[in-house]
């Protein structure tokens, strides 16, 4: 598949790089960030891949710009990739109105209501397209693959590993919208994306998936402000999850609560490095 290199730019011996390629699923054209170590670059080392999902309003650009990861990354030799969190330059009525919805809230669910059928199909391009892409144009090491994510990523990360038992090696979340289905976020993002049928939702919502899952056994670890506005107005319920995994012999979890922090990416700068380091021993193991 053809892309189209935007930007690269050297970090810690490597390269913070941005692309733009057309999404068959998506059916637009899509940006995405990709981080190379040294050794991808130098010697075009196969190195294992890790995707970091973004939250509501965010673009690839955030996470690259903001969150310091690459001298970790570099150091670990982790090739890290970044979407964009909703399709692009399609014209649908409405998704322009609100933060919550449409245009930079893609939730990484597959839509099945029109208008939106047609293009935010998320789960499919994270899960499927966008790998075929990564392992076609840079050395990522074939079997070794995490992801990780950010509130509305942090959903999308738990989601896409819980319904893909196997296919992530390592999985963890900053402040993880949890139980979509019971939050104001969630309710109004499925409700549009997917109907009013809630029996529908459950296949999407990670504490739901918890509460139900019984493949190859999987560690989650979950990170969370205890300042979190969001979280005290109940928009993530990381206690529902918690709950769920509690009667699951098959999900472990690891929940550090940080104190008096918020769901900024002053946050997610602070412990970046420890999520890292947690994919990178998982994923070299």
């Amino acid at each position: 598949m053809k892309l189209e290199l935007v930007s690269t730019t050297k970090s810690f011996e490597g390269e913070q790089r941005v692309y733009k390629h057309h999404s068959n699923i998506l059916d637009c054209d899509m940006t995405f960030g990709v981080f190379l170590p040294p050794a991808a670059v130098e010697d075009k080392t196969q190195c294992p891949v890790v995707y970091f999902l973004s939250g509501l309003t965010c673009t690839h650009e955030n996470f690259v710009q903001k969150s310091g990861f690459q001298g970790t990354a570099a150091k670990q030799g982790l090739i890290v990739v970044n979407p964009d969190t909703s399709p692009r330059g399609v014209d649908l009525p409405g998704q322009d109105d609100a933060y919550d919805f449409g245009s930079g809230a893609g939730f990484y669910v597959d839509a099945t209501e029109a208008p939106w059928s047609k293009h935010y199909k998320m789960y499919s391009y994270v899960t499927q397209e966008l790998p075929e892409v990564v392992n076609e144009n840079f050395p990522t090491l074939p079997g070794k693959k995490g992801i990780f994510g950010h509130s509305m990523g942090g959903h999308g990360a738990l989601i896409c590993a819980l319904k893909n038992p196997g296919l992530y090696q390592s999985v963890s979340a900053f402040a993880p919208i949890s139980n979509p289905s019971e939050c104001p976020w969630g309710q109004k993002a499925f409700t549009g994306y997917l109907g009013a049928n809630t029996e529908n939702w459950q296949q999407w919502d990670a504490t739901s998936l918890v509460s139900k899952y019984a493949s190859t056994p999987q560690e989650l670890f979950i990170d969370q402000g205890s300042a979190d506005n969001f979280l005290i107005g109940k928009q993530l319920l990381p206690e529902k999850l918690l709950a769920a995994a509690a009667t699951n012999d098959h999900i472990q979890t690891i929940f550090k609560q940080r104190e008096g922090y918020d769901h900024s990416y002053f946050y997610i700068a602070t412990f970046i490095a420890e999520h890292i380091d947690y994919h990178a021993k998982l994923l070299k193991a």
